[in-house]
């Protein structure tokens, strides 16, 4: 994983991004489409892997634009050789809505990319297309900066008493867990692929994902966690048993939540509104677990953009549940952890790679 710490532009200065796609067609619209930004400006295009390597010595880009599928040196073989000697350049790389993209993409998380955008397979009309893609690539570009002057985006208000949460909470003692909640997004298939493994083939929790994806990508990256953890990992559906040492992956596009049905906790699925332009969306789930379990829950928020989870994480904090957010130095982005840490809900703010042994603490494993 590319753990390099937020980029400062400062002021007067942009983003500097290099565009890597075969085809003409898309490299034309992507290059419109973020000139129009004023902290963005596009350095350089590569029709393959071979120029893009060739150029980023060149033109020292602070981001790069990645088509997977190219002739020569496809996007895949460029970010393998990139990351052997440059690991601070960020990389998205551009996806299908196919499970020959979603595959590909898993593996270029793996290999170093920084985060993804899908691509239709066709555009439509002009103006849409520009619309779509500056509304999902350009946030997902500066989330990796710390623009100079830029005033950041407060974290959102509570949703009933329209207060800002609380940083200190009254001390109680904590419930002992009956589930784990865990929330995601940028950074999360590579941060789940390295804590799952280490959760034992007896754990004794269930253990709830909500990973910001979209269809067909959450149910390959359940199939390979599954491959490489000792526990079970599935892509949630409809009408499942909620049970021990079993993860539940919310699939894209759905948001989970649970029920009680013949007296077992059992999966939800809904379409209904998108909260925090996210649909899984973490405080959906968060909620869920509060209202069937109390506070008996162990809360972890890891690597993400934005706020989703916040609201989430203020209502079980205020009944008991036990927070932990992944630390800045160890996200990719510390968007989601940060807002909880820095609201004073998390009871802890670790790295990576002791957010599991604390589970396992707190389980009393």
């Amino acid at each position: 994983m590319n753990f390099a710490s937020k980029k400062l532009i400062k002021r007067g200065a942009r983003i500097r991004v290099l565009v890597v796609d075969d085809s003409v067609v898309i490299r034309r619209l992507v290059t419109t489409a973020l000139e129009r930004d004023p902290q963005i400006e596009i350095v350089g295009t590569a029709p393959n892997g071979s120029i893009g390597l060739a150029r980023v010595p060149q033109l020292t880009p602070d981001v790069i634009t990645l088509d997977i599928e190219m002739p020569e040196m496809s996007g895949l073989e460029m970010l393998r050789e990139l990351r052997r000697t440059n690991k601070e350049v960020r990389v998205i790389m551009f996806s299908t809505l196919t499970e020959r993209g979603a595959l590909s993409t898993m593996e270029a998380l793996t290999l170093g990319a920084d985060d993804y955008v899908t691509k239709a397979s066709n555009f439509g009309s002009l103006d849409r297309s520009m619309d779509a893609l500056r509304g999902e690539l350009i946030p997902k570009i500066k989330q990796f900066f710390t623009i100079e002057g830029e005033t950041p985006i407060a974290p959102a208000r509570h949703a009933t008493t329209g207060k800002a949460p609380p940083a200190v909470w009254p001390a109680s003692g904590k419930p002992r867990p009956q589930i784990v909640a865990i929330g995601v997004s940028t950074g999360g298939p590579t941060a789940l692929g390295e804590i799952l493994p280490q959760l034992p083939a007896d754990y004794p929790l269930p253990v709830l994902i909500v990973q910001h994806m979209p269809p067909l990508f959450t149910r390959l990256l359940a199939e390979r966690l599954h491959a490489t953890s000792k526990v079970k990992v599935v892509e949630a559906a409809a009408g499942m048993v909620v049970e021990p040492g079993c993860v539940y992956i919310a699939p894209g596009d759905y948001h989970m939540r649970l029920q009680k049905s013949a007296g077992k906790t059992k999966i939800a699925l809904d379409q209904g509104p998108q909260e925090n332009s996210c649909r899984p969306a973490v405080d959906v789930m968060f909620r869920s677990v509060e209202e069937m379990y109390g506070g008996a829950v162990i809360s972890v928020i890891l690597t993400g953009m934005g706020y989703d989870g916040l609201r989430g994480a203020e209502i079980l904090k205020a009944h008991g549940a036990y927070l932990i957010a992944q630390d800045e130095a160890s996200s990719v982005v510390w968007g989601m952890p940060g807002a909880v840490a820095n609201a004073g809900f998390a009871d802890a703010v670790l790295p990576l790679h002791d957010v599991v042994p604390e589970i396992l603490r707190r389980t009393g494993v």
